[in-house]
C-alpha cells in the first residue's frame, strides 16, 4: 500500500494548476505550503510536488469509487484545457470492472483515474 508521492518538476505553478484541477473532484486540496506542496482529503495527506527534475518515466493511478467520478475528473481535465491521454473505458484485458481514464500532466506523466467497481 503506498503512503504517499511526491513527484519532482521544474514548473511547480503549473503542475500546481494541473494537480489542483484534476484532484479537487476527489475532495482533494493543498494543504502543506512548504518546499513540497503536499494534497489531501479530510483523511489524507499523500500528495507531495516539489521542485526539481521530473522523470515522464512515470504512471500512477489513483482510485476512485465510482466510474461516474472517473468520467467526472476527465471532463474536469478537458474543461481546463488539461492534456489528455486515453478517454475513459473499460479495459476488460486487466479485469472486468477495470474502468480508467488518463491524463498527462504537465511534465509528461501518465496519470491514470481508475475505478474496480461495477457500474
Amino acid at each position: 500500500m503506498i503512503d504517499h508521492l511526491e513527484l519532482q518538476t521544474r514548473d511547480l505553478d503549473t503542475n500546481l494548476r494541473f494537480y489542483g484541477d484534476v484532484l479537487a473532484p476527489l475532495g482533494y486540496e493543498r494543504k502543506v505550503d512548504g518546499a513540497a506542496k503536499g494534497f489531501g482529503n479530510d483523511r489524507d495527506l499523500d500528495f507531495f510536488i516539489v521542485v526539481g527534475e521530473p522523470s515522464a518515466h512515470v504512471h500512477f493511478a489513483f482510485g476512485v469509487a465510482n466510474r461516474a467520478l472517473v468520467d467526472r475528473i476527465y471532463a474536469t481535465a478537458e474543461a481546463a484545457g488539461h492534456r489528455l491521454d486515453r478517454a475513459p473505458a473499460l479495459a476488460p484485458h486487466i479485469h472486468p470492472n477495470y474502468y480508467a481514464g488518463y491524463l498527462r500532466d504537465p511534465d509528461g506523466r501518465l496519470i491514470e483515474f481508475v475505478c474496480h467497481q461495477p457500474e
